[in-house]
């Protein structure tokens, strides 16, 4: 019976109601030790009953290390099902948990990699589809009843187990999961800073003491009703409402004389296990000793761990006998509370554990758990042991976990060579940047450092510092270390990716150390047979001449991506930085198929930790085309993907992106809301600006020059074309805009230097479209006598270059030119096609304004059919997106193996499009899209 915890099953409840519903949920229970956590897992799982599927699992201290052992016991159960799973999601679990080999599928650019934020591509991909098919798996095993989900002792679970969770968490919709979690808010010596402790982006609930009532009660049905008032009195408030303390202080007291105040009630309780483990038999304290060295506590391991020690199972009675441990119905021996298990190894003496580890180990068959456990037990330098630890940090990497950092670690501690033991912390320390343990790898690349002479291992080390540093906001730090490394005699390969890391660092600051890196880039002696070469030579000439610097000739993107594929690079991982490359000089038609074309790639081939970076340059160009409502699809997919994933400089890119969509069609309030929201995404470990502050600026600049606020938008658009950001795509693009605004303003002078440069952009770029705006620039900027032709010849350009919203723009002020200067009959044709135009695109302030202008020559304005700020289709981007898959005939499944969602979450959203769009069949939709 629990006492004084209706809140909490109420919200229990309410998970379960909903999963039973087919709505999946997520709920994290947060608390101090032995406030009561468990229990109220225990008390879920009764209440789910015989109608849901339970799945369960618990952390482990020791198990921290070793990637997926979590997760692999909280899934073993339906292991069976992995063939319902997408391909690449299959494979990526069976990898992860050791069904298979497995290979890294990242190898990504260092400055370019999966998240495209200055960290090194390795396994990350593989993460990332680790916890997508994590997701598909839960939705399969939800499928015949709903299913419960119950984790314990969150802050015990390995990393890569955790990151897994939190993804498929993140993205359940409709499965009829509900996914139940539990985490400690602190540990013996206080809170910490694992990444359990850190808010984790779920919905959770803290788990509080007993009031005084409930403690009552509860220490009553412990000790009966004749405990002494002082006693009784004193056990409530050393307790502090802590339901494990009412119940263990007592015992550990002999009830009379309560511990002595002072200490934590976490090491109150330790204390108080203690003396119950103590009290039992020598033998039976070795055998509870193997049971918690020995994670899982699997009777088959523990016991002829334990036998080698001299202890049989008859030794386990007393423990079972005294309450301390169960065994349950899978043979594991289950301690009664995680605390205990902490006693156990906390008041054992160091020779006994080791000795512990290494009963276990020799119980265990070969692999990384038997590894660990005699790294565990090792007492001095063991060359063999070393070298079985770098297997495992290899294989930790392959399977894109977490803990290839601490196995090079304690791998480097046990090398009894000098430079064998420096190269495995050179190792460490590049892990721990992958892993994003930046501090950890800070401190090894300093260790590191100070052992050796060799000019790469420098090199390699100044890569993890300029990491950190990248991380931080301090991208001139970050740039010029980089540079450095790649100017030492070291192999041009591993120049080449530190050149294109300091590329993503210059980026931020400022055009200088831009030009500086592709300078170096562009002269790096790099084989033609290197998967790098094309990429090195390519960004130089797309670069280059939109800063206005002489570089060789462009040739067309698909030449490099063809050239790097033969060569042998990772696509789409190799090639993200050509979609960004290409945006620089207004290729956008190229970005546009690449990043189509390896966005379908990444789906296919589930190399997942790409695709928000993609399909940011994928609708970059979307917008620039003037097809909003595909940019909102592209973007809104983008960011839930950068979301789920941690992909903090995407999150703030993607929703800036969104802004800028907002402001185009005037929803005022969801532009300022999503600005506001770029802004205040920077991450976890960086001081610097958000990543999507252009964007903001731009997005807010055009919803003040949509509004008719000319002197709002002139401020912006001033500071963003001519602050250190100037070279940034969007700061490119908004010139124009910046042009319209100081005119109206009165004030042309404030673009006069922005214009310049982008007449010289404009002719670099060499597009139809860009001259059109730079025509369109020069009729506002005057002379007054020369605008129409020039407003004339910018339409001619226009009409070959399939850029809607820009022509419309380009119409409507030539329009309204005409009608100023009194030439209202041949306004009105270009006034009127303006409107059509911005209705169609949904695009309502420019409609507006067209519309009034319309009205002015004296032909009355069509009514607009969708009110001003209201979106153009009546489904939301996902339920869109998931209809046009439907309509081009592709099933459930396939959708969602597309969209990374599970089958019954798009035949939710399927229900829910129908009667938007007013019809009753799947077969309509092809009519009505």
């Amino acid at each position: 019976m629990l006492y004084g915890r209706e809140g909490e099953q109420a919200a229990v409840d309410g998970l379960l109601d909903g999963a039973r519903a087919g709505r999946s949920g997520v709920l994290l229970l947060r608390g101090e030790a032995g406030i009561g956590k468990t229990a109220l897992l225990d008390d879920a799982v009764a209440r789910a009953g015989e109608s849901f599927r339970v799945i369960r699992a618990a952390g482990v201290e020791y198990e921290a290390e070793l990637p997926y052992a979590g997760l692999s016991l909280l899934l073993a159960s339906g292991l069976d099902r992995l063939d319902a799973l997408p391909g690449p999601q299959r494979r990526a679990l069976e990898a992860a948990f050791g069904l298979s080999d497995g290979s890294a599928s990242g190898g990504g650019i260092a400055g370019d990699g999966p998240a495209g934020d200055g960290l090194p591509g390795g396994g990350r991909a593989d993460r990332l589809l680790v916890g997508l098919a994590t997701l598909a798996l839960l939705a399969e095993l939800a499928a015949d009843r709903p299913l419960l989900c119950v984790v314990d002792d969150v802050q015990w679970l390995d990393r890569a187990s955790l990151d897994a969770l939190l993804l498929a968490a993140r993205r359940l919709q409709a499965e009829g999961v509900a996914l139940l979690l539990a985490a400690r808010t602190g540990g013996p010596n206080g809170p910490g800073d694992g990444p359990a402790e850190r808010p984790l982006g779920l919905p959770e609930r803290e788990v509080a003491g007993l009031s005084e009532a409930d403690a009552t009660r509860l220490l009553t049905r412990r000790v009966g009703p004749d405990l002494p008032a002082a006693i009784r009195d004193r056990l409530l408030a050393e307790a502090a409402g802590n339901p494990l303390a009412l119940t263990e202080l007592p015992v550990a007291t002999g009830v009379r004389t309560p511990a002595p105040g002072g200490l934590p009630l976490t090491s109150r309780l330790l204390i108080a296990f203690h003396g119950q483990v103590t009290g039992l038999p020598a033998a039976t304290q070795t055998l509870l000793l193997v049971a918690a060295t020995e994670e899982s506590g699997a009777l088959d391991v523990v016991l002829p761990a334990a036998a080698a020690l001299g202890v049989t199972a008859e030794h386990l009675t007393p423990a079972e006998e005294s309450g301390l441990v169960t065994v349950t119905a899978d043979r594991r021996i289950a301690f009664r509370h995680p605390l205990l298990r902490s006693a156990i190894l906390q008041r054992a003496p160091h020779h006994q554990k080791v000795t512990a580890h290494r009963a276990v180990a020799r119980s265990l068959p070969d692999g990384d758990r038997r590894t660990w456990h005699l790294a565990l037990a090792a007492t001095g330098p063991d060359a063999a042991l070393a070298d079985a630890l770098e297997r495992t940090a290899v294989r930790a990497e392959r399977r894109g976990g977490h803990g290839g950092a601490a196995a090079y670690e304690r791998a480097a501690r046990l090398t009894p060579d000098r430079d064998s033991a420096t190269r495995r912390l050179v190792l460490a320390a590049e892990a721990a940047t992958e892993e994003g343990e930046l501090a950890r790898a800070e401190v090894l690349a300093d260790e590191a450092a100070g052992r050796t002479d060799d000019v790469l291992a420098h090199a390699l080390l100044d890569q993890v510092r300029a990491t950190e540093h990248f991380w931080r906001g301090a991208y001139p730090t970050a740039h010029r270390l980089l540079l450095d490394a790649a100017g030492t005699d070291i192999d041009p390969m591993h120049a080449a990716r530190m050149l294109l890391q300091a590329f993503h660092a210059a980026w931020y600051a400022g055009e200088e150390p831009v030009v500086a890196v592709l300078d170096r880039l562009a002269v790096l002696p790099l084989a033609d047979d290197d998967p790098l070469a094309p990429l090195a030579r390519h960004l130089p000439a797309a670069v280059l001449p939109a800063l206005g610097r002489p570089a060789g000739p462009l040739p067309p993107v698909r030449e490099a991506v063809e050239a790097a594929r033969r060569a042998g690079a990772e696509s789409p991982v190799d090639l993200v930085q050509l979609c960004g490359a290409t945006l620089v000089l207004g290729r956008d038609e190229e970005t546009a198929e690449l990043a189509a074309e390896l966005v379908a790639e990444a789906r296919a081939k589930g190399t997942v930790g790409v695709m928000p970076t993609l399909q940011f340059f994928l609708a970059e160009a979307e917008l620039f085309h003037g097809r909003h409502r595909d940019a909102e699809l592209t973007a809104t997919e983008g960011l839930g993907l950068a979301r789920d994933t941690g992909q903090h400089q995407w999150v703030s890119q993607l929703t800036a992106l969104l802004a800028c969509l907002a402001a185009l069609d005037g929803r005022t309030d969801r532009c300022a809301e999503l600005a506001a929201a770029s802004l205040a995404t920077t991450g976890p470990r960086t001081a610097a600006p958000a990543a999507g502050q252009a964007w903001v600026q731009w997005a807010l600049a055009l919803l003040d020059l949509g509004q008719g606020r000319a002197g709002d938008a002139a401020d912006r658009l001033h500071a963003l074309t001519t602050g250190p950001h100037r070279h940034h795509i969007s700061a490119t693009r908004a010139v124009p805009d910046l042009v319209e605004a100081a005119v109206r303003l009165g004030t042309p002078e404030r673009a006069t230097e922005p214009y310049e440069r982008f007449a010289r952009w404009a002719a670099a770029a060499d597009r139809p479209w860009a001259e059109a705006l730079r025509l369109r620039c020069q009729a506002l900027l005057g002379p007054d006598e020369l605008a129409e032709a020039a407003y004339r010849e910018a339409l001619s350009r226009h009409a070959t270059a399939h850029r809607p919203f820009e022509q419309a723009r380009t119409a409507l002020l030539y329009g309204e030119w005409l009608r100023r200067t009194r030439r209202r009959t041949d306004a009105r044709p270009h006034l009127r096609a303006a409107l059509e135009t911005f209705d169609r695109l949904g695009a309502h302030p420019w409609a507006a304004r067209a519309r009034t202008e319309l009205s002015a020559t004296g032909t009355p304005a069509p009514t607009p059919a969708t009110p001003a700020g209201s979106p153009q289709s009546p489904l939301t981007p996902q339920e869109l997106q998931i209809a046009r898959l439907a309509a081009q005939g592709l099933t459930n499944r396939d959708i969602a193996a597309q969209l990374f969602l599970s089958p019954r979450t798009v035949a939710h959203h399927l229900y829910k499009a129908y009667p938007k769009l007013n019809i009753t069949s799947r077969t309509e939709l092809t009519t009505v899209l």
